[in-house]
């Protein structure tokens, strides 16, 4: 497996009490990184920090929640404080819905995932952007979904909070990218995470959602992770304004 050397970089990441979060945070620990890591769930974080074994001297731990402006410059002007910095910014907090078809989709649970799916990467990338301005530069990821970049049947409220953060990305990308800010999306496609666990109730679903992939398999969650280390290392210096499809071949054709 890859290493990558992020030794006394300030890597920021929302939803880091499970998923994708949770592993991201370990692994970027191991590369070195100063950590600021925020969740709702501040226990679960907690937890995860120290089932990580992250050195308290090398993380900040804060609850937030992303759709709350307040929340969101909060926990980035702490993270500058305690850090003097802001290096890379994952902005990965996200929740699913029950399955629906457009017609029967609730509008509570619409607006709420456009709240925290999209409105969150809005109101982080506001706080994120104007200190790595002031610095001379950073990284942002911003974590989409396959159905951020194609149709997602029964997941319309998802779907379209998804596609509306890689608009936000690409923009953020031209408008930064003579600040020496690269902003860029990461698309997982079906993945063994938390998210799934409510699909895992209906028997056959996951083997069906396999059976789709052309590669025949769902992803692991250190796949992706280990696509957020390199996405946001200095290896991958060029790269700006994309988005970056893990689906093992679903979009492919």
């Amino acid at each position: 497996m890859t290493t990558y050397d992020y030794t006394d970089k300030v890597v920021l990441i929302t939803g880091a009490a499970s998923g994708f979060g949770r592993l991201a945070a370990a692994a970027f620990a191991e590369a070195g990184a100063l950590l600021a890591l925020a969740d709702l769930d501040l226990g679960a974080l907690d937890a995860a920090v120290s089932d990580a074994g992250i050195a308290p001297e090398h993380v900040l731990t804060m609850r937030c929640d992303v759709a709350v402006n307040s929340d969101v410059q909060q926990f980035v002007a702490a993270t500058v404080t305690r850090f003097g910095r802001l290096d890379v910014a994952i902005n990965n907090a996200g929740i699913g819905h029950p399955l629906a078809r457009l017609e029967d989709c609730d509008e509570e649970a619409f607006d709420r995932n456009i709240a925290v799916n999209l409105k969150g990467v809005f109101l982080c990338l506001r706080a994120e952007l104007p200190q790595m301005v002031r610095q001379g530069g950073g990284v942002i990821l911003n974590v989409s979904s396959v159905a951020g970049i194609a149709g997602a049947p029964m997941l319309g409220p998802y779907a379209a909070a998804k596609h509306g953060v890689i608009g936000l990305t690409k923009t953020a990308a031209l408008e930064y990218a003579r600040r020496n800010i690269r902003v860029n999306a990461l698309c997982p496609g079906y993945t063994h995470t938390p998210l799934l666990d409510e699909l895992r109730a209906r028997p056959g679903t996951l083997d069906h959602m396999a059976a789709a992939i052309p590669m025949q398999r769902l992803a692991q969650p250190a796949e992706i992770v280990q696509a957020m280390l390199w996405a946001c290392s200095a290896q991958n210096s060029f790269m700006t304004g994309q988005a970056i499809t893990l689906d093992g071949g679903l979009t492919a054709g």
